[in-house]
């Protein structure tokens, strides 16, 4: 049976792994809840919910699933392309070309603003809205209520079109990049402290003391406070040169101990620079 491509009943997920399928999921369920009582759902009742993913992976309950970007795209009012950074301008292409006048073409794919800019640039060619999309934290447990920052063109658009579905898109100012530049200047943070703890608690367990160092940054964390980033930051400078001295001979350590000292040599690097800026 041909997929149902009346006017504004159709969004389609491109990529059902972890995050797209979860995604894909989320919105099928909230369609069915819009069918079962429609008074206050115009917004979901009778939405068709369409999934694609050259993969073998599962198709979620209530999905329907088609061979192509394509064939899941035709008629949708938006697609969600939440298949990889490396696939996003490969299924952009493919399925531009069957998309109606109003659809909204919505990245969630992790990627420099540059990829995203780029990616806005051939929807705009195709006369496309576009809406660069960064999912702000793990999917998983959350669903459709990821937190999500959207912006570029159709960023307004998506926010609105998925609010119905219990979404949670804030739209921020700027074209397409604007909002994976935050992403990752986050990511730079947050996924710089996690590799900081992986590699300190790796080096403790090779020392015998993992249990103390994990309480210790434990409390660490549950110290901070809205004052820490200045602290840091200008702790960092105004004592560069003895911290630079202190992160070498961590790095030394963890070298002894069979640990690659990937961060601490990468902090130390970075105090002796601030050292020569002084």
């Amino acid at each position: 049976m041909a997929p149902d491509t009346s006017p504004g009943s159709v969004i389609a997920v491109l990529g059902l792994g972890e995050a797209g399928g979860a995604i894909a999921a989320g919105l099928a369920r909230a369609g069915r809840a819009g069918r079962a009582g429609r008074a206050g759902r115009a917004g979901r009742a009778g939405t068709v919910v369409r999934g694609y993913d050259p993969a073998q992976v599962p198709t979620p309950e209530g999905v329907t699933r088609t061979g192509s970007e394509a064939e899941a795209a035709a008629g949708a009012r938006i697609v969600l392309s939440v298949n990889s950074a490396s696939a996003a301008h490969d299924a952009l292409r493919s399925a531009v070309e069957s998309l109606p006048a109003d659809c909204v073409w919505a990245d969630l794919n992790t990627a420099s603003p540059g990829a995203k800019r780029a990616l806005g640039a051939t929807a705009a060619e195709h006369g496309v809205a576009f809406a660069d999309v960064a999912i702000m934290a793990p999917v998983p447990g959350r669903g459709l209520g990821v937190p999500m920052l959207a912006c570029g063109p159709g960023a307004a658009r998506t926010a609105e079109l998925l609010a119905p579905f219990g979404a949670s898109v804030d739209v921020t100012e700027g074209g397409a990049g604007a909002a994976a530049e935050r992403k990752l200047l986050r990511s730079v943070f947050f996924k710089g402290m996690a590799a900081a703890v992986v590699e300190a608690l790796a080096a403790a367990r090779a020392a015998g003391c993992e249990e103390w160092l994990r309480e210790n940054i434990a409390a660490e964390l549950a110290r901070a406070d809205t004052g820490t980033v200045d602290r840091l930051v200008d702790g960092s400078r105004r004592h560069a040169v003895r911290r630079r001295e202190e992160m070498a001979a961590a790095t030394d350590m963890l070298s002894e101990l069979g640990v690659v000292p990937a961060v601490s040599a990468a902090s130390r690097d970075l105090l002796g620079r601030l050292a020569a800026d002084r």
